[in-house]
């Protein structure tokens, strides 16, 4: 997936823009793979949480945008993130998400995603978090948590002001949810938020998130 990931991002590189890949120990040829298409390549220890705040360390752009891997941005992303930004006065935001399979559960899916982002004011790391490097260092990062860095990360942003929610989507794999089951992995995701959110421990869902993987 990083590949047609990294392509998108070609036409962002030419206009100036910084692209960093953060690999967590893979071994199935990603660094080879990335290296050429990217500014920067590094390691760090397992973990996404983790991951991101290596790549964030080492940016020198004003505004961070964390995408995962089997993630496309729309064309134009750049224009849209400084664009919004400027004109909503906003320090951060997300993208609407689409998933990239046919099967008409997954719009739905897609519209109780994007609706309850808008609703809650939280993202998820399908979303394509963006944020001034500023605040994201004022508030000290992706907490280095097992599961649930986005959502967390999410409701610290949301005490500085509300999220910039851009429409234009994202198309993010629906590998997750055709292989595992679309209603199985609904009701397992809205699971894993609720008790994160009753306080269970981020480790032990992580455990359970893997059941999908």
């Amino acid at each position: 997936m990083i590949p047609g990931t990294l392509f998108v991002l070609q036409p962002l590189r030419r206009s100036g823009h910084e692209v960093i890949v953060v690999d967590g120990g893979s071994h199935d040829g990603t660094g080879g793979i990335a290296q050429p298409l990217s500014d920067q390549f590094i390691r760090s220890p397992r973990g996404r949480a983790r991951q991101l705040n290596a790549g964030a360390r080492i940016a020198k752009g004003d505004i961070l945008l964390f995408l995962h891997a089997d993630t496309l941005l729309p064309e134009s992303a750049d224009l849209l993130i400084l664009d919004g930004l400027e004109t909503s006065r906003r320090n951060w935001g997300h993208f609407d998400v689409r998933l990239s399979g046919r099967h008409p559960l997954l719009r739905a899916v897609e519209y109780l995603m994007n609706w309850r982002s808008r609703l809650t004011g939280i993202a998820t790391g399908d979303q394509a978090i963006f944020v001034k490097k500023e605040l994201f260092e004022r508030v000290g990062g992706f907490p280095e948590i097992e599961l649930m860095e986005d959502i967390a990360l999410s409701k610290t942003l949301k005490r500085y002001g509300p999220a910039l929610c851009l429409s234009q989507g994202v198309v993010t794999s629906s590998r997750r949810w055709e292989r595992n089951g679309i209603l199985r992995t609904i009701f397992l995701m809205w699971r894993l938020r609720l008790v994160y959110a009753l306080g269970a421990d981020p480790g032990r869902l992580a455990k359970l998130y893997g059941t999908l993987k």
